[in-house]
């Protein structure tokens, strides 16, 4: 594989994961319009909302099935329009049903996408032999900032949801389409897939690289789950804990959330960097106590101001810990990374699923200032498992172990 094969194959990728940080961050925050839009009571969002990450949980284990038989590109270069048009189809029906079946699609879609993505992203990182995975990242919050800038002017324009959506649809099909003729795949250290194809990054069977065992894939699984446990706690509470517990106005309450979204794309730009002086355990290690320090400053502050503090200190921690929880995967795995690369992303889902409901429940029954503590504690559990993401897992090409300095993750 040429360099220049490499760099296009890592700008290619870059540009969907943005396009997907865009997509997702539209549909969101604007699910009071969509509500809106469908007559959804309050007792019916809660199952249309909990239904697109278990569809998504269900898209990730059938992409660890089909990616046996056929490239991971291949799954992205389908699974993305299709989620771009799921989204499109949102804002434009108009009974229930269609917003069921849009949605559903579009976790489905979601589901297939982040897996896919995830498993060029650390079979590129594999091909590079140096940490890019976390700015893959980057360029996701980028895109969910642009989304979500996007989605507060349809709001601000009293724009209809369909009004809103095409026109970015329009602009972002085309341009995914067209990027895809560039995704590129490592050559792993399985070597060929079942029909012939060079593997990216692993197939699901039993390889060189070991067969896959939960077993050990588990603490990465634990990580990934506290870790989307914390920013589902910060995306689904944070204006609200800032709003009712600490007494900031209602434009203030606004503010953590877009912090904690802009400090994230700022950590993981600098996160490979990081990654590549320091080794992957510091790294995962130094942002779970900053995401700790993070939450017990939320659940102690006095006023707005320190909670946004707070808000931004987990934003810095929690950015790094994601992409580099998919890296030690395809690490440890190194013939069989998309399938570790799939399992590991449903928890992903799962974090997602728990984390708002858990806070909410804790909130009620007894404070949410103490209800702040339970995802710190979860956060801190991922020092525990740190060794899981050092370089004695780190195997590349043929099976060359790499020392420390060169473990990048």
């Amino acid at each position: 594989m040429t360099d220049a094969g490499l760099r296009h194959g890592r700008a290619s990728l870059g540009l969907s994961f943005g396009v997907q940080g865009v997509a997702f961050a539209l549909l969101v925050t604007r699910i009071p319009a969509i509500q809106d839009q469908y007559g959804i009571s309050d007792g019916l969002l809660p199952v249309f909302l909990a239904a697109v990450p278990i569809l998504a949980g269900a898209g990730s284990v059938a992409t660890e099935k089909v990616v046996a038989r056929v490239r991971p590109s291949v799954v992205l270069r389908w699974a993305q329009p299709l989620v771009l048009l799921a989204l499109l189809g949102v804002g434009a029906g108009r009974e229930m049903w269609h917003v069921a079946v849009a949605l559903g699609v579009f976790g489905l879609a979601v589901g297939a996408l982040d897996a896919s993505m995830n498993m060029l992203g650390v079979s590129l990182q594999r091909a590079h032999g140096r940490s890019i995975m976390t700015g893959f990242h980057a360029a996701y919050s980028l895109g969910g900032i642009a989304g979500a800038s996007l989605a507060w002017a349809g709001a601000r324009w009293e724009l209809s949801l369909l009004a809103s959506y095409l026109p970015v649809v329009a602009v972002l099909l085309p341009a995914a389409l067209i990027g895809s003729r560039w995704y590129t795949e490592g050559k792993g250290a399985e070597g060929k897939r079942p029909d012939g194809t060079e593997a990216g990054a692993g197939s699901g069977s039993e390889s060189a690289g070991g067969a896959l065992s939960f077993k050990l894939l588990l603490p990465l699984c634990l990580i990934m789950t506290f870790a989307y446990i914390g920013d589902s706690t910060v995306s689904n509470w944070s204006a609200k804990y800032l709003q009712d517990v600490l007494g900031s106005s209602e434009q203030l309450a606004t503010v953590p959330y877009n912090l904690y979204m802009v400090t994230t794309l700022l950590g993981r730009a600098v996160g490979d960097l990081g990654v590549r002086r320091f080794g992957a355990v510091a790294v995962v290690r130094g942002g779970s106590l900053l995401a700790a320090g993070g939450f017990a400053v939320v659940a102690v502050a006095p006023g707005a101001w320190v909670g946004m503090l707070g808000f931004t200190m987990l934003g810095f921690g929690l950015c790094v810990i994601v992409p580099q929880t998919f890296a030690a995967a395809g690490r440890m795995f190194p013939g069989n990374s998309d399938a570790a690369v799939a399992r590991l992303n449903i928890f992903n889902y799962v974090g997602f699923l728990v984390g708002s409901p858990l806070v909410g429940a804790l909130g009620d029954a007894w404070s949410y200032r103490g209800a702040m503590l339970v995802p710190m504690v979860l956060v801190l559990a991922t020092l525990v498992y740190a060794r899981a993401f050092g370089p004695e897992t780190a195997r590349y090409g043929g099976g060359h172990e790499r020392p420390r300095t060169a473990d990048v993750g």
